[in-house]
């Protein structure tokens, strides 16, 4: 018997296929070579200069920077607000996709196109907005001008659609048979969505959500006008390294920045696992 038989005490479905991908053609070569330098060009070297910039003072320095108590009051605000807008547009989001693909109503088609209103609106242009109706002449009654609640408003509005997006094509998608066959042998509607439809919208809502975030924690122009940017009260990380730009001061604005980037890529990779065991699992 040759070395490469079976033993006896191993079955043969124990042994794993050998994964084996093609060579890079010449044409494909060439393609993959333009896309890294482009990706290069536009996304690693911005963010490696950065990365350099922040730490040419010494790690002393760049503490300095980040434990700033106006500096630190910035960044916990923004995170703090970006997670808690997003936990929100992953609930409500996910909400309006089920509507819009689930149900038929009059304005349906208008309400598609409001969706999109945020990502078309100039963020300057939605701050207005906001400022006109939320601000000290609300025609509502509403005056959240220069308080917490403007930031988090501010975020909510410029994050709404990125849910709703990723998740209503996957949910149209769903085969409706399923759904029905569970119900036809006493599924409820509650275990219908929580064991069918929801782990399979849970890749698209894990896509979403971060977009939300990374869109909330790098959101300037729509809080500027409504937030007031206050000192350790409504001045959010992007406002705080603008002012540091303008102080001729670009180590610590660079490494507000790294922090920021730093988060923001431990969110999405830990979005892109939960998403990549969803996916196996399905």
């Amino acid at each position: 018997m040759t070395s490469t038989a079976l033993s006896p005490d191993r079955p043969a479905t124990s042994r794993r296929p050998v994964r084996t991908g093609r060579p890079l053609t010449r044409v494909s070569g060439l393609g993959f070579g333009v896309a890294m330098m482009w990706f290069s060009l536009l996304v690693l070297i911005p963010l490696a200069a950065v990365v350099v910039t922040a730490s040419a003072g010494g790690w002393s320095t760049f503490w300095q920077a980040v434990t700033n108590e106006q500096t630190a009051a910035a960044i916990e605000l923004t995170v703090g607000t970006a997670f808690a807008v997003t936990l929100v547009n992953i609930v409500m989001g996910t909400m309006i996709a089920w509507v819009l693909v689930r149900d038929r109503f009059f304005g349906k088609r208008a309400l598609e196109i409001l969706i999109d209103v945020p990502f078309a609106l100039p963020t300057i242009v939605a701050g207005l907005v906001l400022l006109s109706l939320y601000g000290r002449n609300s025609p509502l009654g509403v005056d959240i001008a220069n308080t917490r609640p403007a930031v988090f408003l501010a975020f909510l509005f410029v994050t709404l659609p990125f849910v709703v997006r990723t998740v209503q094509p996957v949910l149209a998608e769903l085969e409706r048979d399923v759904e029905e066959a569970a119900m036809s042998l006493g599924a409820s509607r509650f275990t219908v969505f929580r064991r069918i439809i929801l782990p399979s919208l849970t890749p698209a809502i894990a896509a979403g959500a971060a977009l939300s975030f990374a869109r909330g924690v790098s959101e300037y122009g729509s809080l500027v006008l409504l937030s007031g940017n206050l000192p350790m009260k409504t001045e959010v990380t992007s406002v705080r390294i603008l002012s540091s730009i303008e102080n001729d001061n670009l180590d610590s604005a660079a490494a507000v920045a790294t922090i920021l980037l730093l988060i923001s890529f431990v969110v999405i990779v830990l979005l892109d696992v939960i998403q990549r065991r969803m996916v196996r699992r399905g």
